[in-house]
């Protein structure tokens, strides 16, 4: 359900009308074989959780889209808890809040979030849902997309690589991190920038993993 909602979002954020999900994009995803990603679809197409139709991949119904919703939601506090609670680190916790979100109640989630206050994001920065399945995505924009003399505050990170996240946290980004692009090489080049007010130069994939907040409060 959390693979197919990402995906989906992912289409939609990028301005591409069709939502569906195909097998082969999930069976990736997933890391599972297309036949295997076949059956299930049609599992949760039984249980009204997706619209499945052949050779034109799932879509998921409103039914599906209120699940995953609520893993979402508890992956992402189960996270957070782990990071500031029991001290993991940010590379740590995702396998462990995977193997976490199906295993507790709705009573211990509930217990996590208001333990920490109702948090409205999880320590990558990424939107945790209310208890209701709203989600607010801020208009946040790649570290990469800025240009000389502008500056952001680092409030999300995208990268899905243990070594990549581990990289940008040691180069001084931490959440909150206030930096200033001071040059841009041409030709996807890497930016040179002061981060925490030490000079840092970065690649250009490496900072479109970093999501800056340009607003006026910096």
């Amino acid at each position: 359900m959390k693979a197919v909602y990402r995906i989906q979002r992912r289409a939609y954020n990028a301005g591409e009308e069709e939502s569906r999900v195909s097998t082969n994009a999930l069976a990736e995803a997933l890391n599972i074989l297309p036949p295997s990603v076949t059956e299930m679809a049609r599992r949760m197409a039984e249980a009204g959780l997706v619209d499945y139709r052949r050779y034109y991949g799932v879509r998921l119904t409103p039914e599906g889209e209120r699940v995953a919703l609520k893993v979402i939601r508890r992956h992402r506090l189960i996270e957070l808890y782990l990071v500031e609670q029991l001290g993991y680190a940010l590379h740590e916790v995702h396998d462990e809040a995977e193997n976490l979100e199906h295993a507790v109640s709705d009573r211990f989630v509930d217990a996590i979030a208001g333990k920490l206050d109702h948090p409205t994001v999880d320590p990558h920065g990424d939107p945790i849902p209310s208890h209701d399945g709203r989600i607010i995505t801020p208009d946040w924009v790649p570290l990469s997309d800025l240009v000389a003399g502008q500056s952001g505050r680092v409030s999300r990170y995208t990268a899905h690589d243990d070594d990549m996240l581990q990289h940008i946290i040691d180069k001084g980004f931490e959440m909150g991190a206030v930096v200033t692009v001071q040059a841009v090489d041409p030709f996807d080049g890497p930016l040179s920038v002061t981060v925490g007010g030490a000079a840092q130069i970065i690649g250009r994939g490496v900072a479109r993993c970093i999501m800056v907040d340009t607003g006026d409060t910096l």
